[in-house]
């Protein structure tokens, strides 16, 4: 009944004319961004992050969510119309809904992606009400040696699960780790690494970290890559409304892509991959017909793309009751709370609960409104592709360059910004991944904190750590977390000698 008052009290936040604004720009910009290929949300969340610093928390941080969820949106029609998935998670939905688009039914396939992701979206933001106060009750009772297993937990996981290479990935944790030491020291009121520079006693901004790595890197590996030619847009042919047989067999795709997709993505280490190829496996599997996935079956995109939305939500589980991102957008939108000076965890729910619960309720929002835009303006997205790849990420640099000297007017700031910049294009070109750097950067001095905090009341015990059952049982996950990836490595490795 409480969690219901909230809700109730939130949908009255977020219908607020100006927090409906910023709801409507950020689905806007996400589904504009989400059709572009290469411009993921989290490259736009980081390039709006610094422009964005004086603005109201509330409205900005709904307006970054809704970024999130039309970039969840959008990226389906790249992957139906061109065969081109905007995010990893719409590698399922490109499948089938490139079949559909050239056997001229890219309509029903772009009308039940968006059809799929509304109900997705709406079900599992409920889901989420429910949950999120669960676990921030569960989470007021942790300990100091708890909140460091989490964060170690968190840590390992993001390491392991994004990349290709878990070794890859805990080098860019390390790395963020390392940049996240730069400052003053807040216990001892030391300078630490910050080599006689009064610029860096303040730290490294998180800001010009996110935009050098996501936006300048993304733009500078692109242009390295750009070869003058242009991808060919597919016409959606036919109507763009779905017949009756394809209701009939898209509304249980949906409905089981919501369970895959919300449980998984509130997991720590959780993401939208996992589900949506789960969802395209098992829908392959149901099917009436399963002689026509491979040729443009409607499920293998209904299924997926409810996967893709509805694990979008689930991410939120673990950022806003415990801080902890599970996704590279999440990671962004955790530096976006940071920005206001606001930390998400259990008391974020108590202190700034208009900000909590007006964000929850923006998500019911802003999935209508995502509906509304995605149904009748497909034409215009698929024009929006046309736009030149140089005229695209020239601009892009221009903003980055402007909305990071418009946070902190610095030359050395600016600085900071290319080296980030030629970082992450680096990164690119190694196959390292990024969003292990930026959640080091963030969760470092967070888990140092904790880890200081426990040693001293525990009066130097490191053995405290073992002593508790949560941060015994949250060290051990982590361990079985580093490990699994590279002992499955290896025995594909000897499964594939032996053949």
């Amino acid at each position: 009944m409480e969690t219901l008052q909230s809700l109730l009290h939130g949908i009255g936040v977020a219908l607020q004319p100006g927090n409906l604004l910023f709801a409507g720009i950020g689905v806007l910009l996400g589904t504009l961004v989400g059709i572009l290929p290469g411009i993921s949300p989290s490259l736009t969340v980081a390039l709006l992050l610094p422009v964005t610093f004086k603005l109201d928390p509330t409205g900005s941080i709904i307006m970054f969510a809704g970024i999130y969820f039309g970039g969840m949106y959008g990226s389906s029609t790249t992957a139906i119309l061109l065969n081109t998935p905007g995010e990893a998670a719409s590698i399922a939905t490109a499948i089938e809904g490139h079949k559909m688009a050239r056997a001229g039914r890219g309509g029903p396939a772009l009308a039940t992606a968006a059809i799929g992701s509304f109900v997705a979206g709406t079900l599992a933001t409920i889901g989420l009400a429910l949950l999120a106060p669960w676990i921030v009750e569960l989470a007021v009772g942790f300990g100091p040696w708890d909140y460091f297993g989490l964060m170690v937990l968190a840590f390992v996981t993001v390491s392991a699960t994004f990349g290709t290479s878990v070794l890859r990935g805990v080098t860019s944790l390390a790395l963020g780790l390392v940049l996240g030491l730069v400052g003053i020291d807040k216990l001892t009121g030391q300078a630490r690494l910050a080599y006689g520079n009064p610029a860096l006693l303040d730290g490294i901004s998180v800001t010009t970290l996110a935009v050098g790595l996501f936006a300048m890197g993304e733009a500078l590996y692109v242009a390295s890559r750009f070869h003058g030619t242009s991808e060919t847009v597919e016409a959606v042919r036919g109507s763009l409304w779905m017949t009756m047989d394809d209701w009939r067999r898209s509304w249980k795709p949906w409905l089981r892509g919501v369970g895959l997709g919300f449980p998984i993505g509130a997991l720590p280490a959780g993401g939208a991959e996992v589900p949506t190829l789960l969802s395209y496996t098992i829908e392959r599997k149901l099917a009436r017909e399963p002689n026509q996935f491979g040729q443009g079956a409607i499920e293998g995109v209904a299924g997926p793309e409810a996967a893709n939305n509805a694990a979008a939500t689930g991410t939120l589980v673990p950022l806003l009751a415990l801080g902890l991102p599970t996704s590279a957008t999440a990671a962004m939108l955790l530096a976006g709370f940071q920005q206001y000076g606001l930390v998400p965890g259990p008391l974020l729910f108590v202190t700034n609960t208009d900000l909590v619960w007006g964000l929850i309720a923006s998500f019911f929002i802003g999935n209508l409104m995502l509906l509304v835009l995605n149904l009748p303006l497909v034409g215009l997205w698929v024009k929006l592709l046309a736009v030149p790849q140089p005229y695209l990420y020239g601009g892009i640099l221009v903003f980055a360059a402007m909305g990071t000297l418009a946070a902190n007017p610095s030359t050395f700031e600016l600085g900071l910004l290319v080296a980030f910049g030629i970082t992450g294009y680096l990164m690119r070109c190694w196959d390292y991944p990024l969003a292990p750097m930026i959640v080091g950067l963030i969760l470092g001095p967070m888990a140092e904190n904790q880890f200081r905090r426990a040693l001293q009341i525990s009066l130097g015990d490191p053995w405290v750590f073992f002593k508790h059952g949560g941060s015994a049982t949250l060290l051990a996950l982590a361990v079985v977390a580093l490990v699994a990836p590279i002992v499955f490595k290896g025995l594909r490795k000897f499964k594939g000698e032996d053949a």
